[in-house]
Order: C-alpha cells, then structure tokens, then sequence
C-alpha cells in the first residue's frame, strides 16, 4: 500500500516537471532543456546523500543508475522534440501511454505476477493516461516523424522505469546520481557530435531546472515505491503524471477539461482503488 502513495506522489511531482519543461521547450532547444534540467537535479541528490550518508553502492547499482539516467534523458531530448513539432495533443497521451505500458508489460516476465484486481488496475491506470491527456487533435494532420518521436520517447521513459527498478534496496539514491551524471555526459558528447549550440533566455533556464527538481524528486519518490511493490503494478501508478499536468494547464493557462479527460480522472481514481485492493 505504502508502495502506491509513493507512486502517486511521484506522479504528481513529475507533471509538475513536465508542465515547466514543456513551457520551456516552446522557448528553447530540447538538448539545452534537458542539460539544464539535469544539472539542476545533482545538487539535490547530493545534497541527500550528504544528509542520509548512506554506505558505498555495488558497482551494478551504479551500473544500472547510468544506464536507466542515459535512456531517461535521451526520452526527455526525444519527447521535447516531439512538442516542438506543435501536436501536443498526439504528442503527449502517446508517450505517456507507452510509457506506462513498457513496464506493464515488462514486470510480468522480470517480477512477481500480481493480483488480479491489481493487474486490472494497472491496465485501468494505462486507459486513464490515455484519455487524462488526450487533448483535441483539431484535424491537424500529424507528420509520422512526429508520431514516432512520441512512441520513441514513450519506450525510453519506459525502459528508464525498469531499469532504475534493477537497482538494490541497499543502494540508497546512489544510482540517481549516477544517471544524472551519465545523463549530462551524453548529453555534452550528442551535443558536442551534433554541434548544437547552447542558447537559453534566463526564463529558459528559470523554467528547464524548475523541471529538473521537479524530476529528480519524482525518480526518488518512484525509486522507493518500485523497491517496495511491484515493477508492472507501481510503474503504471507512476505514469499518472499527466493528471498534475492538466491541472497546471487548467489553473495557469485557464485550458478548460474535456469530456474524455474528467472520464479519464475516474478511471485513474479506480485504477488507485484496484491496485491497492
């Protein structure tokens, strides 16, 4: 049970990143966005791991950590790119559905089977994700690179979620700081190979670490709810992050909900009733 609470805040905490980095990403280029918010995301683990002074890790939870924090912050450079293409409304409830999905899928052959009422709701929890951020398409015909960008990012987001889940209880938040590091260090080789420039207004800035606190708080809120409960049970509460994000668009931006997403709303509270049943 505690296991779902900490995947539910995650969620929450991360639409709030994701609602400042897509802000951000309708101002800059997505490798800046994701560099700054990676950045942003160090102190703060190191800043706890100072606090807790946890024992050295096993060189594979470190191992898993910079695997799980190069394919997270690939997803990231993928999914802003894919906002920037202007379909948002495809964009998002197609990465965040198959972000959901991948661990699902996943943590029934790599761990435990679990309950039927709590497999119904995680596969409530993938429904919900769909409809909690579909938006209206508009008749907008959308490119099909825009749409493989939303599905790409979808499975590294999800290949992030069951990666960092590998890591050991007895690591502590060691394999963040070691995704967050690997992450930068890719970033800076990509951007160095594909020589793109580093250009962000202050706002930018302002708003790419505000996604990257954002960010790093949900991985530890997510790291310890996986350690606690299952990978395709706690992955999938944790994909309810669209669910912050359009109560941010509501409350900021004053975008009104639709139909589809207040139905979508009741189907990730019944989803949150099943899986902790």
């Amino acid at each position: 049970m505690l296991s779902l609470v900490f995947a539910a805040v995650s969620a929450l905490v991360w639409g709030a990143g994701d609602f400042a980095g897509g802000k951000a990403s309708q101002r800059t280029d997505s490798f800046g966005i994701a560099l700054v918010a990676e950045l942003a995301g160090i102190p703060l683990v190191v800043g706890w791991l100072i606090v807790t002074r946890p024992g050295l890790p096993a060189a594979a939870d470190l191992t898993w950590g910079a695997a799980a924090g190069v394919v997270g912050v690939a997803g990231l450079v993928v999914f802003y790119r894919g906002l920037a293409g202007g379909a948002m409304s495809v964009v998002a409830p197609l990465t965040a559905t198959t972000t959901a999905a991948v661990p699902l899928l996943l943590g029934l052959v790599l761990d435990r089977r679990p309950s039927a009422l709590a497999l119904c709701g995680a596969v409530l929890a993938v429904v919900a994700i769909t409809l909690v951020s579909a938006g209206p398409t508009g008749g907008v015909t959308v490119p099909r690179g825009t749409i493989v960008a939303a599905l790409g990012a979808g499975l590294l987001f999800g290949g992030y979620f069951t990666l960092i889940a590998q890591t050991s209880h007895a690591s502590g938040m060691w394999p963040l700081l070691s995704g967050r590091v690997a992450g930068v260090a890719g970033l800076l080789v990509a951007m160095r190979v594909m020589r793109v420039p580093l250009r962000m207004d202050r706002t930018s800035v302002a708003l790419a670490s505000t996604a990257g606190a954002f960010d790093v708080t949900a991985n530890a809120f997510y790291l310890v709810a996986v350690r606690g409960g299952m990978l395709s049970i706690t992955a999938p509460i944790a994909s309810l992050y669209p669910v912050s994000t359009v109560f941010l668009a509501m409350a900021v931006d004053r975008e009104r909900m639709r139909p589809l997403q207040i139905t979508g709303l009741g189907l990730a509270a019944a989803a949150l009733v099943l899986t902790a049943a």
